[in-house]
């Protein structure tokens, strides 16, 4: 019999980047790319905090259930998230490193909405993206991404 640490390291396959987006100045509006070199303070042309919020990811899979439950359309850009990832529950890497490209991260905790969801997706807008809102990394290993890219725990 597999122990639960076992099941929980176990993945079916690498998930993949699907989007990246960068925030070039607070509140501004996202630029999406398809490459962007990762430093140590987070995605190069980015808006991010260095430390444990350096880049956030979203769930490919999570895009729809926040857009019902918002009523709107709630693409990668609105959510203010600068990686879209697919096919890998990133919940299960909590507290654990991933490598797209040539860059490693470290997940480090939930990405809490912001107040800024009611703007963007109207009334309830920050309820519709709580526990839904993403995932928050630091920089272990600076690399270059790109959209496509693998993404697989290390």
């Amino acid at each position: 019999m597999r122990s639960l640490r076992d099941l929980m390291d176990a993945h079916h396959h690498a998930g993949r980047l699907d989007w990246i987006g960068l925030r070039p100045a607070r509140r501004a509006d996202m630029a999406e790319v398809d490459a962007v070199d990762i430093a140590d303070g987070g995605p190069v042309g980015d808006h991010a905090r260095p430390g444990k919020r350096a880049v956030t990811l979203i769930q490919a899979e999570h895009l729809p259930v926040i857009a019902a439950l918002s009523r709107t359309d709630a693409g990668p850009g609105a959510l203010r998230r600068n990686l879209v990832v697919s096919g890998l529950n990133l919940a299960t890497l909590r507290g654990r490193d991933l490598r797209i490209g040539t860059a490693v991260l470290h997940v480090t905790g939930p990405c809490a909405p912001c107040s800024r969801m009611e703007d963007t997706l109207g009334p309830g807008g920050y309820q519709a993206v709580r526990h839904h809102g993403g995932w928050c990394a630091s920089v272990v290993t600076p690399g270059r991404i790109a959209r496509g890219d693998a993404v697989t725990p290390c």
